[in-house]
């Protein structure tokens, strides 16, 4: 019998033989250095990043202090197709970007980025399911001496794990300030489409990136053909939440998936326990990357002299901040990362079948929290659970196709940060809060405070977004009524974003949870 396990090993074989060149030019590569001159000693596995206590650089030369701040991070992306399961059952076609490093972290909804000493290591996700490094990384036999990790990969392990892999969305990205962040894309082509050539890029949506090289924008960048691979550098200089995406013609490929979140968290994470978080934002001030003076796009200003110390949480671990605030206003208990989509059905439909799609009547019919419409938002993907939705890999195995739950857990007396974007190619999205009013701290990457460290903050109970856009919202359940056991909703009220295409009561709506406590790894309630 002719298997879907054979019919995907022979569709990996050949895409093989007609993409790879000879080892000495292979096509596919991945890049993680474990030193760069920023960071010239490795980090050992195991090891976190190092206290924030003054900055790398200073003066106009950028001269070195000493201090290294930061880590190497990585991760490897997959550009090609797969399934979605939408919230009436129906499975959807993607253009999509998938896993192909961290697969165990992103299987338990956390961002896929790891330290270079994780990256770096050589493993088998298909038997070791705790598997975070890079998929088909293999000692190079042509280094010398021979048997180093030099990037060299082994295609048929990446194909065999890449193919019909695609995420909605796609697979999160979660860096620190000071971090040198090395993305690795491999396209490894539309199975659905051969008709198709289609190149793939990442792009960063509004991310402060010093080189077009490395921007994803094909007429200033490159474009990554199929059974070829390309390695981003990025240096992290401003916290926030950010979005990124595929920029080949963006219109259809985000509409068809391409599209996924990256957030850079502040160095004030890092500062040591007891220290004063005023005295660290003013240090931060000699780093001219992120120092103020007279820039109005200012990421830091200071607020006013305070005496707020770094210390940690009613869980006993540190505090952790949305930006780089100075007085401990952005903390919070548990983060959230929302991303609000919609599919149009119709377009998807002839995007597996045949070109060209309608651009001009793409009309939005499920609309979307991390992938899911409700009431698939509020399930978890854990083993043994069998409420998430899956969708048959081209395997034949259930595969999760949308790890990202949207479950809002909060301890009771904490404080919840929603990192939320809109990446809808035609709709503007409303999302309002019942019971619990929303903190906006935070819009487009950019703390809401003025140039002479007036608070801009607000609350409100809804906010309306626009393709492109971000906001970084607190839900706050510091006060004695949100009692553990409670529930409360953050849909939209905008009732036609409230479908599943021809369902109501789906799309756009989630649940959040007071709990006594929650475990800050899996989000799970206790």
């Amino acid at each position: 019998m002719f298997s879907t396990r054979t019919y995907r090993s022979s569709v990996a074989a050949l895409l093989f033989l007609l993409f790879t060149l000879p080892s000495f030019a292979q096509s596919f590569r991945v890049q993680c250095p474990p030193t760069t001159p920023l960071h010239p000693t490795a980090l050992p596995l195991g090891a976190s990043e190092p206290a924030y206590t003054g900055p790398s650089v200073t003066g106009q030369n950028s001269t070195p202090t000493n201090v290294v701040n930061g880590a190497i991070k990585c991760q490897q992306i997959s550009g090609g197709d797969g399934y979605a399961t939408m919230g009436n059952g129906v499975q959807t076609y993607l253009f999509a970007f998938g896993p192909l490093s961290g697969l165990a972290d992103i299987k338990a909804g956390l961002p896929g980025t790891e330290f270079a000493s994780v990256f770096n290591t050589v493993g088998d996700p298909t038997a070791d399911p705790a598997y975070n490094g890079a998929v088909g990384l293999v000692p190079d036999p042509n280094s010398v001496p021979p048997g180093l990790l030099t990037g060299h990969v082994d295609p048929r392990a990446i194909m065999d794990i890449g193919v019909m892999n695609g995420n909605e969305p796609a697979p999160t990205m979660a860096i620190d300030e000071d971090d040198e962040f090395f993305l690795t894309l491999t396209n490894v082509g539309m199975i659905m489409r051969p008709d198709l050539f289609e190149k793939h890029t990442v792009h960063f949506h509004g991310y402060p990136n010093a080189s077009s090289f490395y921007d994803g924008v094909p007429d200033a960048s490159v474009a990554i053909n199929i059974g070829a691979s390309f390695t981003y550098y990025y240096l992290a200089p401003d916290a926030g939440t950010y979005f990124w995406h595929c920029h080949i013609t963006p219109p259809e490929h985000l509409q068809m998936g391409m599209v996924g979140q990256i957030f850079v968290r502040p160095r004030q994470n890092r500062v040591p326990g007891g220290a004063s978080l005023y005295d660290s934002l003013v240090m931060q001030q000699k780093d001219l990357r992120t120092a103020c003076g007279n820039d109005i796009l200012c990421t830091t200003p200071l607020p006013p002299q305070n005496s707020v110390l770094h210390a940690n949480n009613k869980s006993g671990t540190p505090t952790l901040y949305a930006y780089n605030d100075g007085d401990g206003s952005t903390a919070y208990d548990v983060e959230y990362p929302v991303q609000i989509h919609g599919f149009d059905p119709s377009f998807h439909f002839i995007g597996m079948t045949f070109n060209p799609e309608p651009f001009t009547d793409m009309k939005d019919k499920f609309f979307m929290l991390n992938g899911r419409s409700y009431p698939d938002t509020v399930n978890t993907v854990t083993p043994g659970d069998p409420g998430s939705m899956q969708t048959p890999a081209a395997d034949g195995t259930m595969h999760f196709s949308q790890p990202l739950p949207t479950l809002i857990n909060i301890p009771a007396g904490g404080r919840a940060l929603l990192r939320i974007s809109d990446l809808d190619v035609t709709e503007y999205q409303t999302l309002a809060s019942l019971g619990i009013p929303m903190h906006v701290v935070g819009v487009n990457s950019r703390l809401l405070r003025d140039m002479s460290g007036n608070d801009l903050t607000y609350n409100t109970n809804s906010i309306t977004m626009g393709g492109g856009e971000s906001m970084d919202v607190i839900l706050d359940a510091s006060d004695k009524r949100y009692q553990p056991g409670a529930i409360y909703y953050l849909y939209t009220p905008n009732l036609d974003h409230l479908a599943n295409d021809q369902e109501n009561f789906g799309g756009l709506m989630t649940e959040v949870h007071i709990c006594n406590t929650v475990d800050p790894t899996s989000k799970s309630c206790n």
